[in-house]
């Protein structure tokens, strides 16, 4: 059974963010977007577990889950909104810090501690993946400083993974805003015409000869939620890394370097992740505005 325990805050209709699988949608397909809902498949990828990496250590934002958002700790607020999610058969924080643990196992989460040598967040997600000790056929990354994360797009990823058995690999991308279109924290992305990844960079993509941005093309920001085949992750670390993936300092090249099949949604949704100590304030405010407690 899925877990949804009585969270404290929950994803109103106002702020539901509707999967849209095609490039287009015409007003029956919209409807039936409208009443989304995530049903489980029967026999391929079906068991499914969250993974909330977090780490104390950071060069823009040290301490950075524990940090407070309206009275809370940003990570209990993301895992909060993960529990949310109808696919997830189980959730975790995984953590190398004792600090955030403690933290954690104090409103409820269930922990994995893991190893201060993982290079990354998807590193971090295998050796949960093996410390648990129960096979599972998807495991999604949830980034801890996306406390406003919708669950539908958690849903989303899984879906889309679930229905592609060619993917190895699933994410989410939204509208890119023009004023994000030159800065290099926000990571672009180009998809083919079914909806699988051809390219991610942290400069504009695609880039036309003007050198200037075509308000007029559908432009993508990619949104940081990793779902992976649980087999494909296992493997994953043990991939040496790839020229694209060094030189852009992006993870997801990796898999797209080496052959592999990704699949990437579509969504309607802000970006509201926490990068630096100013960004909390952001974060309340948009929270206040929601009327989220």
């Amino acid at each position: 059974m899925p877990i949804c325990p009585p969270p404290s805050e929950s994803s109103g209709p106002g702020s539901r963010a509707w999967i849209f699988h095609g490039l287009a949608l015409g007003a029956a397909a919209a409807a039936a977007a409208a009443a989304y809902l995530y049903r489980r498949p029967r026999g391929f990828r079906t068991l499914a577990v969250g993974v909330i990496p977090a780490r104390y250590a950071s060069s823009r934002f040290e301490g950075k889950p524990l940090a407070l958002i309206l009275g809370k700790p940003m990570i209990q607020r993301t895992w909060e909104r993960v529990m949310l999610a109808t696919s997830l058969d189980h959730v975790v924080v995984a953590t190398d810090d004792e600090k955030i643990a403690e933290c954690c196992r104090g409103f409820g989460a269930d922990v994995i501690m893991t190893s201060v040598s993982c290079q990354n967040g998807s590193e971090r997600c295998c050796e949960a993946l093996q410390k648990l000790g129960k096979h599972y056929d998807i495991v999604v990354n949830i980034q801890g400083d996306e406390p406003l994360i919708e669950p539908e797009i958690i849903d989303g990823v899984v879906m889309a993974l679930q229905r592609a058995p060619d993917a190895v690999f699933s994410t989410a991308a939204t509208a890119l805003k023009p004023e994000d279109a030159f800065d290099t924290n926000r990571v672009k992305c180009v998809v083919d015409n079914q909806g699988y990844a051809i390219y991610f960079s942290r400069g504009l993509i695609p880039f036309n000869k003007s050198g200037k941005v075509n308000p007029r093309f559908p432009y993508l920001l990619h949104l940081g939620i990793s779902c992976f085949d649980s087999k494909f992750l296992k493997i994953y670390p043990e991939l040496a890394p790839t020229p694209l993936q060094l030189e852009e300092d992006l993870e997801q090249l990796k898999v797209l370097e080496n052959g592999y099949k990704m699949k990437v949604i579509k969504v309607d949704h802000d970006a509201h992740g926490v990068d630096a100590p100013e960004d909390v304030k952001k974060i309340e405010a948009l929270m206040r505005a929601r009327n989220i407690q």
